[in-house]
């Protein structure tokens, strides 16, 4: 027992970051699955965005509380993570924006079906699950080397 609570103690930022980040994608392909009933499956890449942005909000909070325990909500602090974090997921969305079009509309995923008897999903899923893994770990990347660095005790700081 004591061995588990050493891992999960020495490795709790990347257990933390993969829960909301799994919740995170959670939203993201809820939002989507939404937003293609509503909006039909030929406008998926603007249902990608929409679901992208409540996903974006999603993250950012969860990220900033829970996973890098940043808990300072001084404009400075704010001035610098909203825009990188924000900078980092659009960077992040055009890669995905990019290869949901190629595996959708060039190699033609779309007309994909995976049948798994109790539902089935279509290939733009699919392809959503294949891109999400790389936009997982793009997103772990910028937020934990350029978004919610630990600058000492600044970054801690509710007071400020």
């Amino acid at each position: 027992m004591q061995k588990i609570m050493l891992f999960v103690k020495k490795y709790k930022e990347s257990i933390l970051y993969i829960v909301f980040g799994g919740l995170t994608t959670l939203v993201n392909f809820v939002v989507l699955k939404l937003c293609n009933m509503a909006l039909g499956e030929k406008l998926y890449l603007l249902s990608n965005v929409i679901a992208w942005v409540a996903a974006v909000i999603f993250a950012y909070v969860t990220n900033k509380l829970f996973v890098f325990e940043c808990r300072s909500w001084a404009p400075k602090v704010l001035l610098h993570e909203i825009p990188s974090f924000a900078g980092a997921r659009i960077l992040s969305l055009g890669i995905e924006e990019a290869g949901l079009w190629l595996l959708v509309d060039v190699c033609g995923m779309d007309r994909l079906v995976l049948d798994l008897k109790i539902f089935s999903i279509g290939g733009i899923m699919i392809a959503k699950v294949i891109l999400a893994v790389v936009v997982v770990i793009l997103n772990y990347i910028f937020s934990k080397l350029f978004i919610f660095k630990k600058n000492g005790s600044s970054n801690n700081d509710s007071s400020k």
